[in-house]
């Protein structure tokens, strides 16, 4: 029987959950690698583990179903078939071309157990690891000779909401913007495609789409509405191509509001400074507004031409997120309630990243005091979690967590 998939909510009680336990790729960053894999400091991994422990407790806890990315793809590969592909398009999208170096890698790959397999390629494979049998390396591949990787490590897997986004009853397995990331989508299309509980999800959009669009860009407002961040690493086009595969396909979804934001690495993406916290109520960044709290809104609905987009602009976005969900008033909560030093300090440490775990009760960063006393003060149950080395990788707990199933 294959597994329940359905997300048409940001806060109704999260039942099951995807999570990558961060590995050996955390320490598998150097100085010298770190802004190529975009990070802005290197993790002490027994640390980032019992932090991430905590998260994973702290769901299961709280009644959601914990399944980690690592299990699997490891129970994919099961299949045949499903392990051949990973182990060719892996090595390939890796920038390993040269035929001597491709083999030598797949029977390095084959000789291992599925799940150490796994591990493997998202820890990443050192140029003095695979035993070629020559003094001369030359050959083994078209990287870089300084590269002390002959497959680089993935350590921003361990934000597992990037890659893929339930939506509705089915997926978008996403195409990443940054080299140091395309490659970790592989994994949930091998999922998706060979594991016996995913054999029924419906694809709106695969990863080999032209644009990119990233997970912490969608935010699914309702059974009808999304919102979708128009960032850094979600673009414009990606948006309209997303919202006409689901209007197409006659998902529930009627509504995609484009909402546009500072193209920075302080906010890579939408979750980064907005969340929904409660059937009426927000975390905003004060930095998304302008001086007047305007911004720039984009709401796509179907056209009257087929396969057509109506787009309407807005600036207001409470008057938008009202009329979209039905709803009364709405609540916009502020980072770091405003203060011009609190709220960068802690939209830095993923303030406005909340997870709701049900309408009201999120999971926050201990770290945040300002903007999670704010939360309470609004009526919101606050569950925070350790985050001295999650937060070094510039993500929140809504950042490492794929919802699977809401009620």
């Amino acid at each position: 029987m294959s597994r329940l998939f359905n997300v048409t909510s940001e806060i109704t009680p999260l039942k099951s959950v995807l999570l990558r336990r961060p590995g050996k790729e955390v320490e598998n960053l150097i100085p010298d690698t770190m802004e190529e894999l975009l990070f802005d400091d290197i993790p002490y991994l027994p640390i980032i583990q019992e932090e991430h422990d905590a998260f994973a407790e702290a769901l299961r806890s709280n009644g959601s179903e914990v399944v980690y990315l690592e299990q699997l793809v490891a129970e994919a590969v099961k299949h045949p078939e499903g392990k051949k592909q990973l182990i060719e398009k892996m090595i390939k999208e890796s920038g390993v071309g040269v035929k001597k170096a491709q083999e030598a890698l797949t029977e390095y790959f084959n000789q291992l157990d599925d799940f150490d397999m796994v591990q493997k390629m998202m820890a990443g494979v050192r140029s003095d690891e695979v035993d070629f049998q020559s003094k001369d390396l030359s050959w083994l591949t078209d990287r870089p000779e300084e590269s002390l990787f002959l497959m680089d490590p993935m350590p921003n897997l361990y934000y597992t909401r990037d890659i893929a986004s339930i939506l509705g009853k089915g997926i978008s397995i996403n195409q990443m913007t940054y080299p140091a990331r395309k490659r970790e989508s592989l994994f949930m299309e091998t999922i998706v495609n060979y594991h016996p509980d995913f054999k029924d999800l419906r694809v709106w959009r695969d990863r080999y789409s032209e644009t990119s669009i990233e997970g912490g860009d969608i935010l699914v407002l309702s059974e009808e509405v999304l919102a979708v961040g128009v960032s850094q690493r979600t673009s414009g086009r990606a948006i309209e191509e997303l919202a006409r595969s689901l209007f197409k396909a006659d998902s529930s979804f009627k509504k995609v509001l484009a909402i546009e934001i500072p193209r920075v690495r302080a906010m890579m993406h939408l979750d980064t400074v907005f969340t929904m916290v409660d059937k009426d109520a927000f975390t905003i960044h004060p930095g998304i507004q302008d001086i007047n709290k305007k911004m720039s809104i984009y709401s796509l609905v179907p056209s009257s031409v087929e396969g057509e987009l109506e787009v309407t602009h807005h600036t207001d976005l409470a008057k938008v997120l009202k009329e979209s969900l039905n709803s009364g008033e709405i609540n916009l909560i502020p980072t770091g309630n405003g203060d011009p030093i609190a709220a960068p300090r802690e939209q830095w440490n993923d303030g406005s990243n909340t997870l709701a775990i049900k309408p009201g009760v999120v999971v926050t960063y201990n770290r945040n005091f300002v903007s999670n006393e704010l939360l309470r003060e609004n009526g919101i149950q606050v569950i925070e979690i350790p985050s001295s080395e999650l937060s070094r990788g510039r993500g929140g707990p809504r950042c490492m967590s794929m919802p699977l199933l809401r009620e």
